[in-house]
């Protein structure tokens, strides 16, 4: 009994502490953001973000962050080009998600590049990390 009791404090301690890295580093990141000028953030305009779609310059061809991603952030999405797989990017599916802010920013980077053609502002940034919060 004791020995199944320490198992299951052991699991709680861990989703916590899990749950807490996960909110630490979209804090952080939103707190940067603020000093940055932005804010306050809305989910509802990083989702409008995520939907959006943009031309690219190359191929004139229309995609958003949905044409890899998918519709479904709970489930894994596709590389439009390279038809890598990418993981869930809902942080209630995927745990590693939104827990490591370098990692954050990497992705942050290459992707509004890809699709913005250019970098995303600290808002759009702050927006979609409250967008993706909520999934």
């Amino acid at each position: 009994m004791k020995s199944q009791f320490g198992k299951v404090v052991a699991v709680a301690l861990f989703m916590a502490v899990a749950g807490q890295v996960q909110a630490g580093a979209v804090d952080t990141l939103q707190q940067e953001y603020k000093a940055a000028g932005a804010g306050p953030f809305n989910a509802a305009k990083g989702q409008q973000m995520w939907t959006e779609k943009h031309k690219d310059a190359e191929s004139g061809k229309e995609f958003s962050c949905q044409t890899c991603h998918g519709d479904d952030l709970k489930k894994s999405g596709k590389h439009e080009k390279t038809g890598k797989i990418i993981d869930p990017l809902a942080p209630s599916v995927n745990k590693e998600r939104l827990t490591d802010i370098k990692f954050i920013n990497k992705w942050f980077l290459r992707n509004c590049k890809q699709v913005l053609g250019r970098e995303c502002t600290p808002q759009e940034k702050g927006d979609f990390l409250e967008y993706l919060k909520g999934l």
